[in-house]
């Protein structure tokens, strides 16, 4: 991969550099699950929770049965106990919190409800929706650890992408995401000196690898090779670096999804500041996810991972250097001409003129203040259209 250098000048003697955070976007997407992950979720190499969730399968069965032959067990003595006795099974399986949601769901009975009744009223209820409607399969998938639980139900057709296949793939690029290889948990911004730092200690408290015995989710960048598109408007560099997060839920909660981007530095809490060039997969887990995984997905990380990052640099500098308003009636009618209302073209203006001291003039100038605004606002649908109408604008430059 072709890498811009940084020069020197840009790094302080501990290895931290210089960013603007007041550019690009900012997304909670990874503090929300830094904040949300208990201890025993959270990983600190990529080989520590390849075990853990290749574990787990490994623990695992799945089948395809009739529903109307499923048997719905509970005791009046143990009136929060119910279980399920499969055909075929040779013991009874106990429905996770998740699973009994998806049990409900199926027969179409409201799980909130259903779990404030005394176990057999519950029961017979599941037994009747399931005995009820014509004769269809669903597919369990059941672990046993001590006891067997159904982990998920779900229809025939569910297209199960394992966890450890999604860490498995990040491996292929990531070593142990510990620094082994370029991509690695992600270091931090100090906010006190502007300067941020890819080194740090891997910790529950810092680490970006998490997995509940529902989902996984992972966070690596590349932050020892930052990239500088352009300059500041002091002259120092505009650095950036790349990074990518992913996540998947065997049991149904979730699609598959990978997301990269560039960014410009991540915090304690672990919000993203600074991001730009934003790129999304999803995929379902409909009858061919796993086909789509592995011809889609995987490769399209692998291609992110060693890809040059020349086009997003000279996308960049080809926003810089388009001039498109040189005077107000240019500014007013380059926005107006674009969708932006009367209101929102004057903050765009003014927030330019405070972040930069000047007016802009350059795509990117547009850009910048377009995105600057739609951090201000609280409604996601508002931000998310914003960071998208500035998106669109940087594309058409490049």
């Amino acid at each position: 991969m072709t890498q811009v250098q940084v020069p020197d000048s840009a790094r302080d003697r501990a290895g931290g550099y210089k960013v603007d955070v007041s550019r690009g976007e900012r997304s909670g997407r990874v503090s929300s699950e830094w904040f949300s992950r208990p201890a025993d979720e959270r990983f600190l190499s990529l080989s520590d929770l390849y075990a853990a969730v290749r574990g787990r399968t490994e623990r695992s069965r799945t089948r395809t049965v009739e529903r109307a032959a499923i048997r719905v067990e509970a005791s009046r003595e143990n009136a929060e106990r119910l279980t399920l006795m499969l055909p075929g099974a040779d013991a009874p399986v106990t429905p996770t919190h998740w699973s009994f949601g998806q049990l409900a769901s199926l027969v179409g009975a409201p799980a909130a409800y259903l779990r404030q009744l005394p176990a057999p009223l519950a029961g017979i209820n599941l037994q009747y929706g399931l005995t009820s409607n014509r004769a269809e399969q669903v597919k369990t998938f059941e672990i046993e650890d001590g006891r067997v639980e159904l982990r998920a139900i779900t229809g025939p057709d569910y297209g199960r992408i394992y966890d450890y296949e999604l860490v498995e793939a990040v491996q292929r690029i990531a070593g142990n995401g510990t620094g082994d290889t370029r991509w690695k948990v992600p270091g931090v911004l100090d906010w006190s000196t502007g300067l941020y730092h890819p080194h740090v200690d891997i910790t529950q408290d810092t680490t970006t690898l998490y997995a509940s015995d529902r989902d996984v989710f992972l966070f690596l960048v590349d932050d020892l090779n930052p990239i500088e598109a352009g300059r500041l408007p002091d002259g120092s560099p505009d650095l950036y670096f790349r990074g990518f997060y992913c996540w998947n839920s065997e049991v149904g909660a979730k699609t598959l999804g990978i997301a990269s981007f560039y960014l410009r530095a991540v915090c304690q809490n672990r919000c993203l500041w600074g991001v730009e060039d934003f790129e999304e997969i999803t995929i379902r887990h409909s009858k061919y996810a796993a086909s789509r995984f592995a011809h889609e997905a995987a490769p399209a990380l692998t291609r992110f991972a060693v890809s040059s990052p020349m086009p997003f640099v000279n996308g960049i500098k080809a926003a810089r250097e388009k001039i498109v308003a040189r005077t107000d009636e240019d500014r007013d009618e380059f926005l107006r001409r674009r969708g932006f209302s009367k209101k929102e073209t004057a903050k765009i203006i003014d927030t330019v003129l405070a972040e930069e001291g000047r007016k802009p003039e350059s795509i990117f100038d547009f850009v910048q203040g377009i995105t600057a605004v739609a951090r201000s606002k609280t409604q996601q649908d508002a931000r998310l259209d914003l960071e998208a109408r500035a998106k669109k604008l940087l594309d058409r430059a490049a």
